[in-house]
């Protein structure tokens, strides 16, 4: 079925999430042939000139899961560029209406966000469909890393230039309404430096050029800066918000948008261990990651059981997965379970199978896996049915432009 389109006033930039989500569920299936699959020390990520031997090769079993991962790579990248674009059209129709010029004068302006952090997750699947289906790609990857610097860097500019417009007139003008900031959907703006903070961590991870990594490796620290100020500002003042008013049922999700933010941020410095380590004698070891990911896994379990104990009481899944409520917000459900998988993948495999704790396709490494798998089927499915409702079915249009003209725009962030 088609996606609807002309949205105009109904649209919202929070959209954006959607193609977000499926470019979330590309990375998921590329972190199985990231720590499943063997490969030689000299190649620290899965390419295809590592993986064309193993699908090729004597072993149906590792045969079998890099197909189903790739299968899962091109699925998902093909409906992430499918919704990028499909977003970017309808953001263009969608400027000039009354809802634009709401949005531009309200707390909801930071939904504007939501695009640079999109952009960004586009340059992580292009380095995706690069490093798996493109032969010989790793042999000139040394300049490809300073263009994708490029690429980040634009992105920044971009988002840092929309994020200073809004929080530069909310300070001028001290018009923020605390009333209707009663979730946490102002942490979309820390999400997208955090997105673009690791983006900038990968060619320190794993350039072997010095500059590339030191370039790298202060781009994203500062980038992972700006994300600890205003986490710490805006998570503090939404959850004063809302324990003063109540959460906003419609943006309730946001409850768990702290969960993308701490693996992103979690991989960022794994990965600039690894460059820190290779050029700066930085002292990384298993131990240090153990420590790391257990503290991530630690707080997003928190932020999980609390978004999970809300969301229930106030019936969200039922009314807005199922039921006759429709929201652009629900979208936020799909990154928190993609990132709750990513960070457990990389609990289990660098935090206990990289320390010895468990062997590598043992009964326990599996049993461990195991929860992990659930989550990524049950976001994956959660997903589809969000596509439909609000994008595809013929009344999801209509439903989501009454839910958008019901709601306070900050809400509709």
């Amino acid at each position: 079925m088609a996606l609807r389109h002309g949205l105009k006033e109904a649209y919202s930039p929070t959209l954006f999430l959607a193609a977000l989500g499926n470019g979330g569920l590309t990375v998921s299936f590329f972190i199985y042939l990231l720590f499943l699959v063997p490969r030689p020390e000299t190649a620290p990520i899965p390419t295809f000139d590592t993986l064309w031997p193993v699908l090729t090769g004597p072993d149906p079993i590792m045969a079998g899961l890099v197909a189903v991962a790739v299968t899962g790579i091109l699925i998902f990248a093909a409906r992430f560029f499918r919704l990028l674009v499909w977003n970017l059209v309808e953001y263009q129709g969608f400027k000039g209406t009354q809802a634009w010029t709401r949005l531009k004068t309200g707390n909801a302006e930071v939904s504007l966000m939501a695009i640079p952090l999109t952009l960004a997750m586009a340059i992580n699947v292009g380095f995706v469909l690069g490093a798996v289906f493109v032969p010989g790609l790793w042999s000139v990857v040394e300049y490809l890393f300073p263009l994708a610097i490029l690429g980040f860097g634009a992105v920044a500019v971009y988002g840092v230039r929309l994020f200073l417009d809004y929080f530069g007139r909310v300070i001028v003008e001290g018009k923020f309404d605390h009333g209707q900031n009663n979730h946490l959907n102002q942490l979309i703006a820390i999400f997208a430096f955090s997105m673009i903070g690791v983006g900038f961590a990968a060619p320190a991870a794993m350039s072997t050029v010095r500059e590339t990594v030191a370039v790298g490796t202060v781009l994203s620290i500062t980038m992972l800066s700006a994300v600890l100020l205003f986490a710490l500002v805006k998570t503090v003042i939404g959850f004063r918000d809302t324990m003063e008013h109540g959460i906003s049922e419609e943006a309730s999700p946001s409850l768990w948008i702290m969960i993308p933010i701490l693996t992103v941020s979690g991989i960022a410095l794994v990965r600039l261990s690894h460059g820190l380590h290779a050029f700066f004698d930085g002292q990384a070891r298993p131990g240090d990651h153990l420590v790391i990911l257990s503290l991530l896994m630690g707080l997003q379990i928190t932020f999980g059981l609390l978004g999970w104990v809300v969301m229930r009481r106030l019936g969200y899944f039922q009314d807005y997965l199922r039921g006759d409520k429709y929201s652009p917000m629900s979208f936020a459900l799909i990154c928190p379970g993609v990132a709750s998988y990513v960070v457990g993948m990389f609990f289990v495999h660098l935090g206990l199978v990289n320390t010895g704790l468990v062997d590598t396709f043992s009964l326990v490494h599996f049993a461990l896996m195991a929860p992990l798998v659930y989550v990524q089927v049950i976001t994956i499915l959660t997903n589809e049915r969000l596509v439909f409702r609000l994008l595809k079915a013929k009344g999801g249009a209509a439903a989501l432009a009454r839910a958008q003209a019901s709601v306070p725009s900050s809400a509709a962030a």
